[in-house]
């Protein structure tokens, strides 16, 4: 097998082919013609050497965080391992891609320039890029606006395919989604949350020779303030009249108030004090950098599994989307036993046909 595996990656290594005129007179006009190397037509579409190679790139770069060449993958025994493990899937992807593509084309599927000037606009959005950082992305990666328009259209026709072919095969009953609710009741979990109000003041800090340093006697007053607080709070004082009165914290503002807080993203030493609390517990002071803060739980909700009602959508597009994986694959080997799969590398078939031979999924 990994002899199989090593012969057909050799022969993956960019290649090309520059064609010269015959005659004199043609060799002093025409320019040299490069040739791609083809490796499989899809029923007419092709997919080449140098189209492999940017993929096996890509996958490289994605696993790998920084930037390659094939200069990269020749020279780095580890890529070059990679490279053996990933390519059959490779393959396999980019076959049911142009199969996708070709059937959304079918359709009569075609995205619009307002379609595309709308995806590279979201691009920008969701990256917070302005134009200059956005072109910068782009040669960084290696991409034209052209090849990206290629790339996002691709995506658009199969997208396409998904709704207009698959998703009307999927439906969900009441009882089917209430089934995979019961079944997996630990996606469905709500945190412990927790809401406080806090009393804070502050140890005024002093610097020597460039460190900071805590005045003793500043410190014990600041701590006695605090534990007096709290004796008050203990007492049956208004917490929040008292957080109006002491406090130093910008929260003083809004009563103390922080939160509602998940309990299980908070720092473990503040986690340790609040997870034994219950709703009106006060806690014993805490040391801060800054000071010391006394806090009072004002409401706590514990983990739990939401309620059906509440997470309804959530289960429903759970199950649609389990659902469409399965009616996805139904749909593509379809369409696969249907192209006609031409190779023109005997070695990439045999991997081809071996990956599909492994992760075939069983269809009822």
């Amino acid at each position: 097998m990994k002899r199989i595996i090593s012969c057909a990656l050799a022969g993956a290594v960019v290649s090309t082919a520059i064609l010269a005129a015959q005659t004199p007179a043609a060799q002093t006009q025409a320019r040299p013609v490069v040739l791609q190397r083809v490796l499989v037509k899809v029923n007419g579409a092709i997919f080449t050497k140098t189209e492999l190679e940017q993929l096996q790139i890509d996958v490289l770069r994605e696993q790998n965080q920084r930037q390659l060449s094939q200069m990269d993958l020749q020279t780095d025994e580890s890529l070059r391992q990679s490279l053996i493990e990933i390519t059959p899937e490779i393959l396999a992807n980019t076959i049911d891609e142009l199969i996708l593509v070709q059937r959304g084309r079918e359709l009569g599927l075609r995205m619009t320039d307002a379609q595309f000037k709308d995806m590279v606009d979201g691009v920008k959005r969701d990256n917070q890029f302005d134009e200059a950082t956005f072109q910068a992305a782009m040669a960084s990666q290696g991409l034209t606006m052209d090849q990206l328009r290629k790339n996002f259209e691709r995506a658009y026709l199969q997208q396409g395919v998904i709704r207009q072919d698959v998703s009307p095969r999927i439906s969900i009953t009441e009882e089917e989604a209430r089934q995979y609710y019961r079944a997996h009741p630990e996606e469905f979990m709500k945190p412990t949350m927790i809401t406080v109000r806090e009393i804070s003041v502050l140890v005024p800090s002093q610097t020597q020779l460039g460190q900071p340093v805590i005045n003793v006697a500043e410190d014990e007053a600041a701590q006695a303030k605090i534990l007096a607080a709290r004796a008050r709070a203990l007492k049956g004082e208004d917490f929040a009249a008292l957080v109006t009165e002491l406090s130093e914290s910008g929260s003083k503002a809004n009563g103390g108030l922080i939160g509602p807080l998940n309990l299980n993203e908070l720092a473990e030493s503040l986690r340790a004090v609040l997870t034994p609390l219950k709703t009106g517990d006060i806690a014993e002071p805490i040391r801060t950098p800054v000071g010391f803060q006394l806090l009072k739980v004002e409401s706590k909700t514990d983990a739990g599994v939401e309620p059906f009602e509440t997470v309804r959508v959530d289960v429903g597009a759970k199950v649609q989307g389990e659902r469409q994986d399965v009616e996805m694959q139904r749909f593509i080997e379809g369409l696969r036993e249907l192209a006609i799969i031409e190779w023109k590398d005997d070695d990439l078939k045999k991997l081809y046909e071996q990956y599909r031979e492994q992760h075939k999924k069983k269809i009822s």
